[in-house]
């Protein structure tokens, strides 16, 4: 008996996420202070480092990211109780509309004085992502960050070489995809967002609208299946 994957845990959406991962990275990097927001150790090294320094002002810098990306699990894990069981719209599509709409607001913040409103803003958005897509094909993976993905790849890949399982082979090559895709999203967005600087996150917004449809999709042909084999 197959399991059914969810649209949320597909290759195609955790490579279209984690391409969005890897373009806000280097989006936030070169158009809006140098500062990473898909990941929170960078910046509580730095904050750290401030502390033992004594200035307050830095830390704050470091800190407000920090505190946006807690409440950005608080806010997933908060509207999956309340939608649980809806029979609307799913709760994870509902993360990313509001994913593409804080992301269209910073298209018109500009560069400068207010870079840590849209690093707090994108630190948010990283997070709900995080925790809301969690999975590819069952197991745990990160569209945000790879650190996890590298670890999980490579353990698969000497498992592999121990048990010449292919299943493990072929598990551990999607975590290597992930990453592959992660970097080419830096590079389209370092390219993109050195071309028209502010509005480049934009194109996020029409690949979580691709995400965003693709959920709707998939979630129509999970009630026909049920419709066909109730059991």
């Amino acid at each position: 008996m197959q399991r059914q994957w969810q649209m949320s845990e597909s290759f195609a959406v955790g490579g279209l996420l984690a391409f969005v991962g890897g373009y806000l990275d280097a989006y936030t990097y070169i158009c809006r202070g140098q500062v990473f927001c898909n990941a929170q150790t960078g910046n509580i090294v730095l904050l750290g480092i401030h502390l033992a320094n004594g200035n307050l002002e830095a830390m704050l810098y470091y800190l407000f990211p920090m505190l946006a990306f807690v409440a950005g699990i608080f806010t997933v894990l908060l509207l999956r109780n309340k939608m649980q069981f809806s029979r609307g719209l799913h709760w994870r599509q509902l993360i990313v509309c509001i994913e593409i709409l804080l992301l269209f607001i910073i298209c018109f913040i500009p560069s400068g004085d207010l870079n840590l409103l849209v690093d707090i803003l994108i630190s948010f958005v990283c997070a709900m992502q995080v925790q809301a897509f969690r999975k590819l094909h069952g197991h745990v993976f990160a569209t945000t960050m790879c650190t996890g993905n590298l670890r999980s790849a490579t353990e698969m890949l000497f498992m592999f070489l121990k048990t010449r399982d292919h299943t493990l082979l072929k598990h551990g090559m999607k975590y290597y995809a992930i990453i592959g895709i992660f970097i080419l999203g830096a590079a389209a967005g370092s390219f993109i967002t050195t071309l028209i600087r502010e509005i480049a996150v934009s194109i996020c917004c029409g690949i979580l609208a691709v995400v965003f449809i693709m959920m709707f999709i998939q979630e129509r042909g999970q009630k026909n299946l049920k419709q066909q084999n109730p059991l």
